[in-house]
């Protein structure tokens, strides 16, 4: 785990000059701040922060969204607090708490000193807070998560001067995959700091990782190193998990420092090219269920390490380890549920898109039949509907949550491409494919969910591969080799009609019945009766904290668009309205909408936004048009641009308007 030291310690001299000449001029003296601090306190600039205000609109989460953050990441949660009570226990008494974060800078869980845990929550520093740098400037748990390394901030090294009476040491959490799953932080008050902190939030971070390769990789193929021998089997060996046939598909951060590796080896690099042995050795004399004997590695460099190989249940090692294909049906088989693998419940993940539309009702219920059994998944609907999204509930909400999901767009790659991207391929084995080889997206998927967005658009024979993969369970690289088992929930989605697409030639048949074992159609936004429900829960996500809504033209306007571009049109739509918001706006109007949503929403119903609520002169709507037209042309002293303006249409479309009348 990198470490962004913000050190040496800025003298409280230095620290004031450096603040007067931030406010004064926002430019600082090079040898006033460490060079991480001083990139960090820019950020916070940049972010529209001030150092002696208060940011505008902090974001705080609801119960409910809290309680939403904590089902989702309940893996991360239920490893973090042993290790957060253990740490408790080393700061009791020294006024301090220990936080966990997710990756977006929300409070989890926090325990520690009552009296300091107080003084804490007056500054939001409590579960449903959110310390990205974006809403509290410089901070450890934000400015570890913005440069992905342990920090430490001091006093008045914090960005805003209401948290200067902080000390902070914060460590990101990474899961075996390499991606960033949150921040582990002990805070308190300055005049307790204490050097050693650093030390043991990086410490207990290492440990909740460990945890995490523990649950996830306990059935294959590990290897465990250490500088010592007698490091192997404790909290600071390094872990590599391991394919059968030596790709590193896993490690925790202690093992990429001990080798030198970047996060992106995972999945990416074979053990060979960083460890000076035989891999099919090595496995052939291994035996499934037992742990091997320590011996000493070499690196490639020649220096030492000593390692052991652990060998799970599921690891087929020994002579037979690299066998013919086995003839399994269904590429869907299930991995049985570990203690602690989330169950439906009502706030799981499918149960979060139920806002309720009967339609979606019905589809989420059938797709929670199938959850746990070896189905394969086919989402239909047009293009926006949400089936990427439905996948990763369906993901989220069974016995694989906390295995990887795999997404693959087949309409985005080019078929020249699509063979490598999915089935992975051996080094050299076509002119511009790395030299390290690269495992390909359904070996990635293993143990996990493999999501292929569009599969009608995949070629015919891309196909004929698929069907052999699902048929085998098990994929053979691009450029040739052993062919390697693959375990993996399938979930596929296309916007096309597939039984037509067989009818005329451009899929396999046997590849269809393959796909579609449970196929679930999703209603488009404009058939679903839960608009409403749905626009005020985007809302919520796209701005914690702030209680927005529409106004009631815009609302009866979206009743009665047919929305082409489904969710994905409403997201991006009220994304820009959020946006174009004032900071004490609470209502979106419709000169917070996009223009050529306007312009759509005038064409569809015959009138502008504003006419929907003009009082009194019967119903018709053209007739409501012209009294707005005629009355922003007057307000506007004929300015044909201004009137356009006062409409909430384009100076285009009003030409066109008074075209049509005459005018």
């Amino acid at each position: 785990m990198p470490t962004m030291s913000l050190t040496p310690r800025s003298s409280a001299d230095r620290l004031r000059t450096a603040r007067r000449q931030w406010l004064d001029s926002g430019v600082l003296s090079d040898d006033l701040l460490a060079p991480g601090l001083q990139a960090s306190w820019q950020r916070s600039r940049q972010h529209g922060l001030l150092p002696d205000g208060r940011a505008p609109g902090t974001p705080h989460a609801s119960a409910a969204q809290l309680a939403r953050a904590l089902a989702h990441r309940r893996t991360l949660v239920s490893h973090a607090k042993p290790v957060m009570a253990f740490l408790n226990e080393q700061i009791r008494d020294s006024d301090s708490i220990v936080v966990l974060a997710d990756p977006q800078g929300m409070l989890l869980h926090a325990l520690g000193d009552l009296g300091f845990a107080d003084r804490a929550a007056r500054v939001a520093l409590r579960p449903g807070a959110i310390w990205s740098e974006q809403w509290r400037g410089t901070n450890a748990i934000g400015t570890a998560l913005a440069d992905g390394a342990t920090v430490v901030v001091h006093g008045a090294e914090h960005y805003l001067e209401r948290n200067a009476f902080l000390t902070c040491a914060a460590a990101p959490i990474v899961d075996p995959a390499g991606q960033l799953l949150g921040v582990l932080d002990i805070s308190g008050d300055r005049r307790a700091h204490h050097r050693h902190t650093l030390g043991l939030v990086r410490s207990g971070a290492r440990m909740i990782e460990h945890q995490l390769f523990e649950s996830r990789h306990a059935a294959g193929l590990q290897l465990r190193l250490h500088a010592q021998v007698e490091g192997l089997g404790t909290v600071t060996e390094g872990l590599l998990a391991l394919s059968e046939d030596g790709w590193i598909t896993g490690a925790n951060t202690a093992a990429l420092e001990l080798l030198g590796l970047p996060r992106s080896a995972i999945g990416t690099l074979r053990l060979e090219r960083v460890l000076d042995l035989d891999m099919a050795a090595l496995l052939a004399a291994a035996r499934p269920g037992l742990n091997g004997a320590p011996r000493e590695l070499r690196r490639l460099d020649g220096s030492a390490l000593w390692g052991r190989l652990d060998v799970g249940r599921t690891v087929r090692a020994g002579p037979s380890a690299l066998a013919a294909p086995r003839a399994v049906d269904i590429a869907a088989t299930p991995v049985p549920p570990r203690r602690g693998a989330p169950v439906s419940s009502p706030m799981d993940a499918l149960a979060a898109l139920d806002r309720g539309d009967g339609a979606m009702q019905a589809a989420i219920e059938r797709a929670r039949r199938v959850l746990d059994k070896p189905i394969a998944l086919l989402l239909q609907g047009e293009s926006g509907v949400g089936k990427e999204v439905f996948a990763r509930a369906t993901h989220r909400s069974g016995p694989r949550a906390d295995r990887p999901f795999v997404a693959v767009n087949c309409a985005a790659l080019p078929e020249t491409l699509i063979e490598a991207e999915l089935f992975g391929y051996r080094a050299g084995a076509y002119t511009g494919a790395s030299r390290d080889g690269a495992p390909g997206r359904i070996r990635e998927a293993h143990g996990g969910t493999l999501f292929l967005d569009e599969i009608g658009d995949m070629p015919l024979p891309m196909q004929a591969r698929l069907l052999r993969v699902l048929q085998e369970r098990q994929v053979v690289p691009l450029g040739g080799g052993k062919p390697v088992d693959v375990d993996f929930r399938l979930v596929c989605a296309t916007h096309r009609k597939l039984r037509a697409e067989v009818e005329a030639g451009r899929f396999r048949e046997d590849l269809y019945y393959r796909v579609n074992g449970l196929a679930l159609t999703l209603p488009s936004l404009r058939e679903r009766g839960d608009l409403d429900a749905l626009v005020e829960a985007m809302l919520r996500e796209l701005e914690p904290g702030r209680e927005l809504a529409l106004s009631a033209d815009v609302a009866a306007a979206f009743a009665t668009y047919r929305w082409p571009g489904n969710i994905r049109q409403l997201v991006n739509v009220l994304r820009t309205a959020c946006a174009l918001l004032g900071e004490h706006e609470h209502r979106i109007e419709r000169s917070h909408l996009p223009e050529d949503l306007i312009d759509e929403l005038v064409s569809s119903t015959g009138t502008s936004l504003p006419a929907l609520a003009v009082e009194g002169g019967g119903s018709d709507l053209r007739q409501q048009a012209e009294r707005c037209i005629t009355e922003a042309l007057r307000s506007s002293a004929g300015n044909l641009s201004e009137a356009a303006r006062r409409l909430g249409i384009s100076r285009n479309t009003l030409y066109r308007k008074l075209r049509e009348r005459g005018g």
